[in-house]
């Protein structure tokens, strides 16, 4: 049975963690009847869900399945906040007829980009233990804690789209000498206009200094940095995942780390997000980890927030929404 819109305004859901105000999209859907309700990341999604019965559903890392779309039998749609959309159930949510979007253009090819270096370099510079040495009273560490050289490094890069080349372009700057890529999808005019070298998997983790993922996770790309491909890196190399956890097999990683049999990894997204207490990655040497935040400044949030609202009132006005990626 439909809601009585004249008792009760519909309310558009935010499953958090989201952000720290929804004023974007209050103005945003301001013509229709609906109201913007948070259900925080403490709270149970379906029973909240069930007394809610939402429209829409605007989510970030939540995990959206069978068990939360039944919680809402008159949701029309499900707006992620941000491009990647496999917390998401799709196949489920097309067979309720309801329309699954993301937000693929906000730009963040800049700040992604700009995170992963800053991993590399905050890894390789050893910048996290050496700050922690000095203010512990240390000073000339040195050698102690070896830092390899990167004269003509290679940098390799798993996927290679946007973001892959804003990386190509600030590793360079960086003074790398080669950028080798793994990406089935990388025209080949584009690879030779960046002066990029494409090239298989194996032949990447063997001569790559540097290994930096930047592919969306499917069933195909899942663990596509495994424990085999680890074992042939180089002793010095650095691998950096700002894209999905689920590309990396944590455990082989983190073992990889602990052995010294790689140099270090920068980690900014986690196969479970919150990161799980025993996630080894947490333990493992000479390894920087962050929030999945590499997407973020202020000026992502406000285009990730719009563009999604903006999914929303299209649907509710009758209308496809225009990232609709369960076709």
């Amino acid at each position: 049975m439909g809601r009585d819109c004249q008792t009760r305004m519909a309310d558009v859901v935010v499953l958090e963690p989201g952000y720290a105000a929804y004023d974007t999209e209050r103005a945003v859907l301001a013509g229709h009847e609906v109201q913007i309700t948070p259900v925080s990341l403490d709270e149970p999604a379906v029973p909240a869900l069930q007394a809610l019965d939402p429209v829409a559903l605007l989510v970030r890392e939540r995990q959206i399945g069978a068990a939360e779309i039944d919680a809402c039998p008159n949701l029309k749609i499900i707006a992620r906040y941000g491009v990647g959309y496999d917390n998401v159930d799709l196949v489920y949510a097309k067979a309720r007829g309801i329309y699954v979007t993301n937000v693929p253009d906000y730009g963040a090819d800049r700040e992604v980009s700009e995170h992963g270096v800053a991993l590399y370099l905050a890894v390789q510079r050893r910048l996290v233990s050496r700050d922690a040495d000095v203010r512990a009273g240390k000073w000339g560490i040195g050698q102690a804690a070896p830092v390899p050289g990167r004269q003509d490094a290679v940098l390799g890069l798993i996927g290679c789209g946007k973001i892959g080349l804003q990386a190509a372009r600030k590793f360079r700057a960086l003074g790398f000498d080669r950028v080798v890529v793994y990406d089935p999808y990388l025209e080949e005019a584009i690879a030779r206009d960046e002066g990029i070298e494409r090239t298989d998997l194996d032949t990447l983790c063997r001569e790559a200094d540097v290994i930096s993922l930047h592919a969306p996770l499917t069933p195909e790309t899942r663990h596509i940095l495994n424990a085999g491909r680890i074992a042939l890196m180089k002793p010095d190399a650095i691998v950096v995942n700002v894209s999905r956890g689920g590309l990396v097999d944590e455990a082989a990683l983190a073992a990889a780390l602990t052995e010294g049999r790689i140099f270090g990894a920068g980690i900014d997204v986690f196969e479970q997000e919150p990161v799980r207490p025993d996630n080894p990655l947490l333990k493992a040497p000479n390894t920087i980890l962050t929030d999945h935040a590499a997407w973020y400044s202020e000026r992502t949030v406000g285009l990730l927030q719009t563009k999604a609202a903006e999914e929303v009132s299209r649907v509710l006005n009758g209308k496809p929404p225009l990232n609709w990626v369960n076709k």
